[in-house]
């Protein structure tokens, strides 16, 4: 799976989106992340899944409710304090869709997962990840 930890920036795939996203000037790649999850109801890929939960801390942090994931990110957060995006607040409600759509029955990234002894700590860090979007 290429992952480190249960955190959504704790894997290959999700650095690289990271590294993508801060090298450019606005928050699309947000929303081409979280709509790819939406996209169609076959088997959720898991590599746009880790694309989507990576997307959605960011979408957390621009909703002034960053997840501790966010601190361990310095380049991110000089990203965000330097172009100061406005949340897209109407993009909240496909995130929690997208939350909803990863940790189905049809998702790759939950299969995995439910594989390892860490799978309910995963659980249970989407969920807050989920929670900052609602709070």
């Amino acid at each position: 799976m290429g992952a480190w930890g249960i955190g959504s920036f704790d894997n290959d795939n999700a650095c690289d989106w990271l590294l993508d996203l801060i090298d450019g000037e606005d928050l699309a790649p947000l929303r081409v992340a979280i709509t790819q999850v939406l996209a169609d109801d076959d088997y959720l890929d898991s590599d746009v899944a880790v694309e989507a939960l990576a997307a959605i801390e960011v979408l957390a942090a621009t909703l002034g409710r960053p997840t501790a994931a966010i601190t361990d990110e310095d380049d991110l957060r000089a990203w965000l304090a330097r172009l100061q995006p406005q949340a897209d607040t109407a993009l909240v409600r496909e995130a929690l869709r997208a939350i909803d759509r990863i940790l189905a029955p049809e998702s790759e990234l939950r299969e995995l997962w439910e594989e390892t002894e860490d799978y309910d700590d995963w659980r249970a860090d989407v969920g807050r990840l989920r929670s900052h979007l609602t709070a």
